[in-house]
């Protein structure tokens, strides 16, 4: 429902095309929902709208829920976005997530999305992919609180099977867990693992449950393709300090050394499967590295039961 022609005031990105509008020019808003276009973009708007608050624009820091949708999956759209963006044409793309994007370009997007809030300009203008890439990794990083929670990151750790060192427990041995209410009970196996890591991710906030879903299971996607030659290690290590991270805001000097791999831990990885025969990594993956390792060992069909069959609404199939 769009209005006469406007005169810019303050400057603002154009709803389809992301560019700014500048100061001085003329612009058309919706008399609905307030999408603000420029005339020649005026054609490409979608219709129809939907109607939304006056002041629509995301927050520029926040917890996972202050992005949500309010209606399931809890998966905020930028998310949504750059996940199909990358699902699109960024799959025979090699090092996926690994290779940085420009940063002066990653932060232009982020700041473009973010104040568009629900109507976010198209990114196939991006001609880079991991620009994209950058811009939903930043976004991830950027949160108050990462997508494992702070409350629950030691027991996501402890899930994960890697408490065995930190706690006196000695290699080789069975790993404590320590759970929810404070029952510790042994970890002998696999699937015990796998039972603990389900149990964690269910009492996670369910914007936070949901997104961790939708983010799993593209990541599995992403490790079945070929030409990207991003394993399940590879992803582990770069989504690793973005979704588990550490157990505070401001971590001290010790959360962070503890949080450090150690050659000493290699065998307990080794465990995932993620290894054949015997692991020569010089360089261990860090703790959270090896909880996204554990998160994507567990079967696509648990990822799905947060997502619902609303997922083949999210990314195109």
């Amino acid at each position: 429902d769009p209005a006469p022609l406007l005169q810019v005031i303050r400057p603002e990105p154009c709803g389809v095309c992301g560019s700014r509008i500048r100061f001085g020019k003329a612009a058309v808003k919706c008399r609905q929902c307030q999408l603000l276009l420029h005339p020649k973009c005026q054609e490409q708007c979608p219709s129809p709208c939907a109607p939304r608050p006056r002041h629509h624009a995301w927050p520029s820091e926040g917890v996972l829920a202050d992005f949500a949708p309010a209606t399931p999956p809890l998966v905020p759209a930028l998310v949504v976005q750059c996940v199909t963006e990358v699902e699109t044409r960024g799959l025979t793309e090699t090092g996926l997530y690994r290779v940085p994007g420009a940063e002066q370009l990653v932060r232009e997007w982020k700041r473009r999305l973010l104040r568009a809030g629900g109507a976010l300009p198209a990114l196939c203008s991006v001609a880079d992919i991991h620009v994209v890439c950058g811009v939903l990794k930043d976004f991830l990083r950027g949160l108050k609180e990462p997508l494992v929670t702070f409350s629950l990151h030691p027991a996501f750790l402890r899930a994960a099977g890697e408490w065995g060192s930190r706690g006196g427990g000695r290699e080789g041995a069975a790993l404590p867990l320590t759970l929810l209410h404070g029952a510790t009970t042994d970890i002998p196996d696999d699937a015990a693992c796998g039972t603990a890591l389900r149990h964690m991710v269910s009492k996670l906030p369910p914007a936070n449950r949901d997104t961790l879903a939708f983010l799993m299971l593209h990541l599995l996607r992403v490790s079945h393709s070929p030409d990207c030659k991003m394993d399940v290690l590879n992803l582990s290590r770069v989504f690793g300090p973005t979704l588990v991270g550490h157990s505070s805001a401001n971590p001290t000097p010790l959360a962070i050394m503890e949080d450090t791999p150690r050659q000493c831990k290699v065998r307990g990885f080794l465990r995932c499967g993620l290894c054949p025969g015997h692991c020569q990594h010089p360089h261990p993956p860090s703790l959270p590295a090896q909880v996204v390792a554990r998160l994507l060992s567990l079967p696509p069909s648990f990822w799905r039961g947060f997502l619902g069959t609303e997922q083949e609404n999210l990314v195109p199939m």
